[in-house]
């Protein structure tokens, strides 16, 4: 039997955060699908492939495949045999993530390999259509959310902490915004799986989120 997670929700819910913490501390493989759009990003920006030319995306996809590995503890995203760990993360990459990302042949292509890195280990992965598309049938599912006020607020404050200048009521409209986009969009839309345990996190910490989490799973465990 599989013990896969799937963590699904909005935007600024912390799920990465909390995705990594649980990975850890059952040691199962924490699987960064951003990372992975990113790796996808990557390529086409290589091969010069423009994200309105759906025939050309097609056709490049064939040509790329990317894997999730760990070398002492650290995630190495892995492109057709690459470690493009620190060429994934600059702001070209991340925009042409977010345009490629929209494309259904995209995400097809990249739900394959996920599928695959699921078959081989026990994952926790999380996103926006984990636990509907991705890993419908695993065996814990958490769509974990927060008020936008709240999301808003964190994010506002790891602004200031970096030093940058910070608008909170326009971070929150844009929170809202974004959900609207997330939610409404054609393909792969965020929604709560109908068997997901819902975690409202607007007031608690990454700890307690954590062993929220952490006490469904091991529960659920002990009952099969």
């Amino acid at each position: 039997m599989n013990y896969d997670i799937a963590i699904d929700g909005p935007a600024g819910a912390g799920k990465s955060t909390i995705a990594k913490r649980l990975a850890k501390t059952l040691d199962l493989i924490y699987v960064d699908t951003g990372a992975m759009y990113r790796a996808i990003g990557l390529y086409m920006i290589r091969k010069g492939v423009n994200s309105s030319d759906e025939a050309a995306v097609v056709k490049a996809l064939k040509d790329v495949d990317v894997d999730i590995r760990y070398e002492e503890g650290m995630q190495i995203v892995i492109l057709n045999g690459e470690n493009v760990n620190g060429l994934i993360r600059t702001e070209e990459v991340g925009m042409a993530a977010s345009a490629f990302s929209a494309l259904a042949p995209v995400r097809a292509h990249l739900l394959n390999l996920q599928q695959g890195l699921a078959k081989r280990s026990d994952v926790v992965m999380d996103g926006r259509d984990i636990g509907t598309a991705i890993l419908p049938s695993a065996f814990l599912k958490i769509y974990l959310t927060a008020s936008s006020a709240e999301r808003a607020k964190r994010r506002y404050k790891e602004l200031l902490e970096k030093g940058e200048s910070a608008d909170l009521a326009k971070i929150e409209e844009d929170i809202i915004k974004r959900d609207e986009q997330d939610m409404t969009r054609t393909v792969s839309p965020l929604k709560k799986a109908d068997d997901a345990v819902v975690v409202d996190a607007s007031f608690m910490n990454i700890e307690e989120v954590t062993d929220t989490i952490l006490k469904t799973y091991n529960d659920k465990k002990e009952t099969k």
